[in-house]
Formats: C-alpha cells, sequence, structure tokens
C-alpha cells in the first residue's frame, strides 16, 4: 500500500524504498550520492536537497559546511551574503533536537528579529518553488552532528514517508563519511556541475565534447573546470582530476 503526500491540490504517490540501505552501500563517490539524492528529493515531492554538518556558533557561512547540494547556486549565494545563518530557525533547532522536523516559508516569515534585507531572500525561496524545509538531523560514525534538509513546496508528509526518510539520511550522511570524510580532510566544496565537467575530463572528453553533453557552452565549461582546478588547489586539469579521485569526488 502506497502512501499519499498532498502538495497544494494535488496527491502524489510514495513508493516505498526497499532496500535502499544496501544501494546506498554501493554508492562510490559523492556524485554517485548526488544523483541518488537528487532522485530521492524528486520522488518524495521536493525541489532541492541540501546536506551539511551543523554550523558551530561562530560560523557566518552556509557555503562553509554544506558537503553536497543541488541548491541552486544564487540561492546560497544570496543566503551567505545576507548573513542568513545568524537568523536561521532551523539551524537553532538542530543545535537542540534529534528529532526531525518542519518549517514552513510561513512560519519563518512571521518570527521577528530578521533584518529586512530577510524579505530579499524570501522572495527568491518562492521564486523557486520553495516554500517548506524538513530537516533530518543525523551523525556519523564518530559523533559529528550533520542535517539531510530537503525543501520543496508546502506539504502534509507521511509519517511512514518521513521515517524513511530519516532512514534514508542517516544512511547517506555516513556513507560520505565512509567514501572519505571530505569535509574533515578539506573544505573544498565542489558544485554538482563542477563534478560532472570533472567527471567527463577524466573520461578523456573535451570540453566542447562535455559542452554538448551537458547542454551548456565550450566558454562555460572551461569556466567551471578553470574554477574546480582552482578550488582544488592543482596546477592543471590533470591533477584536479586525479585530486578529485583521491578524495572521492569521482572516479
Amino acid at each position: 500500500m502506497q502512501d499519499m503526500m498532498t502538495t497544494g491540490t494535488t496527491e502524489i504517490d510514495l513508493p516505498r524504498g526497499g532496500d535502499f540501505a544496501s544501494e546506498i552501500a554501493r554508492l562510490e563517490t559523492q556524485f554517485d550520492i548526488i544523483r541518488y539524492m537528487r532522485r530521492i528529493t524528486q520522488i518524495f515531492g521536493f525541489k532541492t536537497f541540501l546536506i551539511c554538518t551543523i554550523p558551530a556558533i561562530d560560523v557566518e557561512r552556509l557555503s562553509a559546511t554544506t558537503v553536497i547540494s543541488n541548491m541552486p547556486a544564487e540561492l546560497l549565494n544570496k543566503y551567505d551574503s545576507l548573513s542568513m545563518l545568524r537568523f536561521s530557525t532551523g539551524v537553532r533547532r538542530l543545535r537542540e533536537t534529534t528529532t526531525p522536523f518542519q518549517i514552513t516559508l510561513e512560519d519563518w516569515e512571521k518570527e521577528r528579529g530578521k533584518p529586512e534585507s530577510a524579505a530579499d531572500y524570501i522572495a527568491m525561496l518562492r521564486d523557486n518553488g520553495i516554500f517548506q524545509a524538513n530537516y533530518f538531523p543525523v551523525h556519523d560514525a564518530e559523533g559529528g552532528r550533520g542535517a539531510v534538509i530537503l525543501m520543496g513546496p508546502q506539504a502534509e508528509l507521511p509519517m511512514t514517508a518521513a521515517m524513511e526518510l530519516q532512514m534514508i539520511a542517516i544512511h547517506v550522511y555516513n556513507r560520505l563519511a565512509e567514501i572519505g570524510s571530505v569535509w574533515k580532510s578539506t573544505n573544498t566544496v565542489l558544485s554538482e556541475r563542477e563534478i560532472q565537467c570533472l567527471s567527463w575530463t577524466a573520461a578523456g572528453k573535451t570540453s566542447a565534447e562535455i559542452a554538448g553533453i551537458l547542454g551548456l557552452s565550450e566558454h562555460t565549461v572551461n569556466h567551471y573546470l578553470n574554477h574546480v582546478t582552482k578550488k582544488l588547489d592543482a596546477v592543471n586539469r590533470t591533477q584536479a582530476v586525479v585530486k578529485a579521485m583521491k578524495r572521492g569526488y569521482i572516479t
């Protein structure tokens, strides 16, 4: 029997996850996990996801604690430029609880104490179809705390679906730790596009070929590759690929 999730006036069938633990255990790179999480996000009716370690009190940028995400770059950049982390209800609750919870945009908008600039960010969330965030607190084998956050339209999440997502979140977070504890060994966070460009470079594709595969311009592909080369402190693309492999971003 499938659960139903109501999003506005639309009901979405939620297929049961089956043996997700063994599937997650077979994921070999961060890019594999990004693709897996993107699929889970779509199946459960959300639009985007973000996996992070729980920011310390003195951390000011969410991007500094992000492990992987397919959140639009402009949203994350705007969030950090407005220093919204210090006003985050979600992060504050993550520091206080290990129980899953959700926050709607409407509830957050009503809260006091936010700067006037928060209105700009809230407008961007609306434009991107994000009206609710579901938080799933997790921890790794060494006790490091983090969260898997799913964002999208305001929806009623059935209890069985919430329980399944919590288990998926736990397994995904621990698989990320097993793959290489990337957030412990480096502060480098690569975007999905940067990982895709590196993966195709590792497969021997030229910038022009990668552009055709990903539906981008050759100039944009070169921009991603040059940027990720600098991020990884590599002297060229070849060394960037090698470093990305060692850190578990790509195979």
